[in-house]
């Protein structure tokens, strides 16, 4: 089966429901290959990103839905604008995503970054849920130029 569209949020119904298991860095793939967890083959080929609770295919019978596999994160939690801002500079220097909510930063979780800010003085947990909500920190290429010529005729 091929889906190439998202039919809108999972509501009440009467369909068998199926799921299909996607992982948080696969959300923006323009075309994904999985198994849903009644063991049938889909391809997904959507030019959208994929969320929790998404609609992917429906026939009389049954609808399939994403569900967002959960991940280890590391949870910081904080108690300062200050100290929002400071852990948030940290995270980003190291081009990680992040789902930042009121008191709390969460990201992907790795070890080094895990002990590196729990050095810094954050209070850092590891956790295994759905990363969703996040904002996608997407590396780029940039130059510092430090050519100070002027370039004027005179």
């Amino acid at each position: 089966m091929i889906t190439e569209k998202i039919y809108g949020k999972l509501g009440n119904t009467d369909k068998r429901i199926d799921k299909v298991l996607v992982d948080w860095f696969e959300r923006d793939k323009k075309l994904l290959r999985k198994t849903t967890s009644a063991g049938e083959e889909i391809g997904i080929k959507i030019n959208e990103p994929l969320n929790d609770g998404d609609v992917i295919y429906e026939d009389n019978e049954k609808i399939v839905v994403v569900e967002i596999a959960p991940c280890d994160l590391i949870s910081a939690e904080v108690s300062t604008m200050r100290e929002m801002g400071r852990l948030c500079f940290e995270l980003g220097n190291r081009h990680l995503s992040l789902a930042i909510g009121d008191n709390s930063v969460k990201c992907p979780f790795d070890e080094p970054t895990f002990e590196y800010l729990r050095r810094l003085g954050f209070n850092v947990s590891k956790v295994n849920e759905k990363f969703v909500g996040f904002i996608e920190c997407k590396a780029h290429a940039h130059t510092h130029s430090h050519n100070h010529n002027d370039n004027k005729e005179g």
